[in-house]
């Protein structure tokens, strides 16, 4: 069969996919996806860069780009709508997009097209505060300049569900600061914000080198809080940051977790589906945990519990590579029809 001729790079960008007949992918055409990431500040962004370059890497007819993005709430979205393929999101943003709730950007607009395709590693509750703000709990930053989250953000939605248990609004604060978590970053540096909230994995760079140029605190989340969180939301978990995971941090912080998760629009055919889980998840699997740049997947991501804490219907193209590898699928996570 003759290959077609396409430009590739003006169908990635377009999101456009190529299939063969049926909907089957062709040997001779390829299918373009571009993933959704975050700030090239946090981990989605390496994550997908890096999944994006195995794929490219094994010579098969799926490509891939990696799209810096407003991470959790814009990928749900941009996937719903076709904008993007794939990406990575919180898995309660995922859960609210799906039901129609929680954040307002999905509330009565479920995304009924969002399917789900693995769990990647703990997405931690970091809460960096300068050490001369006199911050020693949450309920510390009243009256406090604090980096909240980007609006409609996951992590604008964690502030939010963590202040309630501490009797605090956004309107208790001296300042809630908006825009990118890297730029809050930089603005903590300079004494412009007194705390942030930082929905990511542990080890981000971005507090390591906050923590290498001035002196932070993580603020704890104690036991009580988090029991009641977890009572309220019961996708929030309890995880421990441990001692000297960053510069001149050298105690453990208890704090509470969600999980990081990828997901898909519906309609990306089968066999495309298959072909990425497989390729990165089965037959690189080892060069995943090794070239990605983030040190959570190689100690926390697994196929036999890639799907423990999955809040959305799974694709059926990554349930069966899961029923290849073995792995159980719950029937509450099979799309119907």
């Amino acid at each position: 069969m003759r290959r077609r001729s396409f430009n590739a790079a003006m169908l990635a960008g377009a999101g456009v996919a190529l299939l063969g007949v049926g909907g089957r992918l062709s040997a001779a055409e390829k299918t373009f996806i571009t993933i959704g990431t975050g700030s090239t500040s946090g981990l989605y962004y390496p994550t997908g860069v890096g999944m994006a370059k195995i794929l490219n890497d094994a010579g098969i007819d799926v490509r891939a780009n990696a799209r810096s993005t407003g991470a959790s709430v814009y990928n749900c979205r941009a996937v719903g709508s076709g904008e993007l393929q794939m990406g990575i999101t919180q898995n309660n943003i995922a859960y609210y997009a799906y039901n129609g709730t929680g954040v307002e950007a999905f509330k009565d607009k479920p995304i009924k097209n969002l399917r789900g395709l693995t769990m990647l590693y703990p997405e931690v509750i970091q809460i960096l505060a300068r050490k001369d703000a006199g911050i020693k709990t949450v309920g510390d930053m009243k009256g406090k300049r604090v980096y909240v989250g980007d609006i409609g953000s996951g992590t604008e939605q964690d502030v939010l569900n963590i202040f309630g248990v501490y009797g605090l609004k956004l309107d208790d604060l001296k300042t809630a600061v908006r825009g990118s978590s890297g730029n809050a970053v930089d603005l903590l540096r300079d004494n412009k914000i007194d705390a942030m909230f930082y929905t990511v994995g542990i080890g981000a760079s971005a507090i390591t080198e906050a923590a290498q140029t001035v002196d932070i605190d993580l603020i704890q989340i104690p036991a009580d809080q988090v029991a009641q969180l977890h009572k309220k939301y019961p996708f929030y978990t309890a995880i421990t940051v441990p001692a000297n995971t960053y510069p001149k941090i050298d105690h453990e912080v208890s704090t509470i977790t969600t999980q990081a998760m990828m997901i898909v629009e519906q309609k990306l055919p089968d066999d495309v589906v298959y072909e990425f889980m497989n390729t990165i998840f089965g037959k690189h699997l080892q060069q995943f945990y090794n070239d990605v740049q983030n040190p959570n997947l190689k100690k926390y991501f697994k196929v036999e519990t890639a799907l423990d804490g999955m809040p959305i219907p799974v694709h059926p193209g990554a349930i069966r590579f899961f029923k290849e590898k073995g792995v159980q699928v719950a029937s509450d996570l099979v799309p119907k029809g």
